[in-house]
């Protein structure tokens, strides 16, 4: 039987890992960040449409009324409009084999909404009473729809994949060392050190790109940017003394996002203006 050093047999699966990933490389849209993709978008796309049937089947909706239309409006302007700027530039659109869909959940104590791969998106009526107009809210729903267009999900479960290969390969070498390290962390602080250290830094990099990316949406179609500075000043007084601390976070702190906002404003408006449709 041949024989082979641990370095040596590490060594050869970081090379067969990087084999696989290197071509499995895309970068993300607009921002040009390269990003992990070894899983087909088409696939999740497919999940997600399956379990957001089931949410809707299970959850109270609002089907009708003056509060819908506008989510539908602004979502039918953004659609548009984030064609209509990827045709202009020559490239492929993201979000061509998007099946684009749009619920309002009847529940005032969630302030939140969602955008699942493949453009199904769920607003809250809780988080109407903190947008309170149709600009504030594109910037919301720009928001989610950029964590679509970006393939956000399939880079996360791209590296979720890779960690949990690398993690277990070195484990066996290391006798068990990191999955006991990271039980005895986990019982004493009810903290996941994987988490902590790698998945939620991953995480805030991609909420800022979705900022980012979704300010450039809500500014292509037409709506007001500058009201994201006042949305967030109303979100941080909502939750204020609930944020948790920054390094705990997968979010920016509210703080930080509105430093960001006011970074990017002016050079939005410029770059990114209304498109012609």
């Amino acid at each position: 039987m041949y024989n082979i050093n641990r370095r040596k047999f590490l060594g050869l699966i970081g090379c067969g890992c990087c084999s696989v990933m290197l071509p499995s490389c895309s970068t993300v849209p607009i921002t040009e960040r390269r990003q992990l993709s070894i899983i087909p978008e088409a696939r999740i796309n497919q999940q997600a449409a399956s379990a957001y049937e089931q949410f809707r089947r299970k959850t109270k909706l609002i089907t009708k009324g003056s509060e819908l239309k506008s989510i539908k409006e602004i979502g039918k302007r953004m659609e548009n409009a984030v064609s209509a700027f990827f045709l202009k530039e020559g490239k492929s659109d993201p979000t061509q084999n998007f099946g684009w869909d749009y619920i309002l959940v009847d529940n005032d104590k969630i302030v939140n909404a969602w955008c699942m791969p493949g453009g199904k998106i769920a607003v809250y009526t809780g988080l109407l009473k903190v947008t309170k107009n149709t600009d504030a809210l594109s910037i919301v729903m720009g928001h989610e729809i950029a964590h679509a267009v970006a393939r956000h999900s399939v880079e996360r479960m791209s590296h979720a994949m890779t960690i949990n290969l690398g993690t277990t390969v070195a484990d066996i070498f290391l006798g068990g060392a990191i999955n006991r390290t990271r039980n005895t962390v986990g019982q004493n602080t009810g903290l996941d050190i994987f988490q902590l250290g790698i998945m939620n830094p991953f995480g805030r990099k991609q909420e800022t790109e979705a900022d980012y990316l979704g300010l450039i949406f809500s500014s292509l179609s037409g709506f007001d940017i500058r009201e994201s500075v006042k949305l967030w000043k109303r979100m941080a007084e909502k939750k204020k003394g609930k944020e948790p601390p920054v390094f705990l976070s997968t979010h920016p702190s509210s703080k930080k996002r509105i430093e960001n906002l006011n970074n990017w404003i002016n050079e939005v408006i410029i770059k990114y203006p209304p498109i012609k449709i």
